[in-house]
C-alpha cells in the first residue's frame, strides 16, 4: 500500500478514484475480500495478476452495480436472467457470452469469448462500485493458491502492498467464494460450488448438465489452491502429533479450533479460510479437517477443502 494510504478502511468514493486512476483497491464482498481494477484496463489487470501471483490464463469475475449493467456486456438468455432475478444481489456468477469486450478486457476474460459476471451484495461493495461507475474484476485478495481472506486485516497482509486503497467491509457474510454457473450450452452447468447451492439453483433452470467442459471459464478450479503453507488433511477423525485439527460437530477437537461446534454448513463456511490461516500461523506440522457433509452448501465447503489438499484437478 502506498504511503499516504491510511491503514484503516478508505472511502468508497477514494476506492473509485483509485481505480479510475488504473491502481488496485481492497473490495469487501459479502463471499471474500477482493483485489479489485478497473475490468476495462489491461494494464490495470496485469498488476492483479502480478500483485496475485496468478496464471493469466484464469479468467476474473466482472462485478458490476445490477442487472442492466450486466446485460450491457454479456449476453443473457432467459436462463440467465431468471438466475439474475433469483439470486442478484448475490454469490452467483453468471459465465455468459461477452457482448461488449471492451468493459471487460480481454486479459481479463483470459482471452475467452465468455465473461463470469455477478452483482455483489455488500454494501460497501455496491458502493464503490457504483462511484466508480463501470465494472470491476476483483479476485479474491490472497496470493495466488493461499486460503481467500475473510477479514481486513488478512487482505491487507495479503495483497494490501500493493493497492492504493483499501476499504475495511468487515468480515464476510458468506466465507467461500461466490457460486459460478455457465449458461453457454444447452443444460446450465455449475462450474464452482459455493454458498448458493445446486438445489437452490435447480429449482430455478431445471437440471444441471451432469458433465461439463466449461471449467476453465471459472476462477478457482486449480488444483492446489486455497492452500495454507502447512500440508491439508481432510475426513480425519483426530490430530497426529503436531497438527491441528479443525473439527466439526460437537465435542469433536478443541472449540478453538472448531468450524461449527454445532455442526452448521453455514458457520463452517464462513469459518473456514480464517481459520486455515488462523492454524497456519501456528506453523503446525499439518491442519487436519473432520468430514463434512457433501450435501448442500457442504458440496462447496469440500469444493475448498479438496482443493486446499490438492486432490481436485
Amino acid at each position: 500500500m502506498s504511503d499516504d494510504a491510511p491503514k484503516k478502511g478508505d472511502s468508497p468514493e477514494k476506492a473509485a478514484k483509485a481505480l479510475r486512476a488504473g491502481h488496485l483497491v481492497i473490495l469487501p464482498t459479502e463471499t471474500v475480500y477482493g483485489l479489485a481494477a478497473d475490468a476495462s484496463n489491461p494494464d490495470a489487470v496485469v498488476k492483479i495478476f502480478e500483485a496475485k501471483g496468478r496464471p493469466r490464463f484464469n479468467p476474473l469475475i466482472a462485478h458490476v452495480r445490477d442487472l442492466a449493467a450486466a446485460e450491457s456486456i454479456a449476453v443473457f438468455d432467459e436462463r440467465a436472467r431468471a438466475l439474475a432475478k433469483a439470486f442478484w444481489p448475490g454469490p452467483l456468477t453468471i459465465v455468459a457470452p461477452i457482448r461488449d469486450s471492451g468493459r471487460v478486457c480481454d486479459l481479463a476474460r483470459g482471452g475467452l469469448d465468455s465473461v463470469a459476471i455477478r452483482v455483489p451484495a455488500h454494501e460497501k461493495a455496491r458502493a464503490v462500485i457504483s462511484a466508480f461507475d463501470g465494472a470491476v474484476v476483483a479476485p479474491s485478495a490472497n496470493r495466488s493458491g493461499r486460503p481467500s481472506p475473510t477479514t481486513f486485516a488478512d487482505a491487507i497482509e495479503e495483497t494490501g502492498a500493493s493497492t492504493s486503497a483499501a476499504v475495511d467491509g468487515g468480515p464476510c457474510r458468506e466465507g467461500v467464494e461466490s457460486t459460478v454457473v455457465s449458461v453457454l450450452g444447452d443444460q446450465v452447468a455449475l462450474l464452482r460450488p459455493g454458498t448458493i447451492t445446486r438445489e437452490q439453483i435447480e429449482v430455478v433452470v431445471g437440471p444441471l448438465a451432469a458433465n461439463t467442459a466449461e471449467g476453465h471459464r471459472s476462477p478457482g478450479r486449480l488444483t492446489l489452491h486455497y492452500a495454507p503453507d502447512a500440508p491439508v488433511r481432510i475426513n480425519a477423525t483426530k490430530a497426529k502429533d503436531g497438527e491441528i485439527l479443525l473439527g466439526f460437530g460437537e465435542g469433536i477437537g478443541d472449540p478453538r479450533w472448531s468450524l461449527s461446534t454445532s455442526g452448521n454448513l453455514r458457520e463452517a463456511a464462513a469459518n473456514l479460510f480464517r481459520l486455515l490461516r488462523e492454524a497456519d500461523r501456528t506453523k503446525p506440522v499439518g491442519i487436519a479437517i473432520s468430514p463434512i457433509p457433501v450435501t448442500g452448501l457442504g458440496e462447496a465447503i469440500n469444493d475448498r477443502l479438496n482443493r486446499a489438499a490438492g486432490f481436485v484437478g
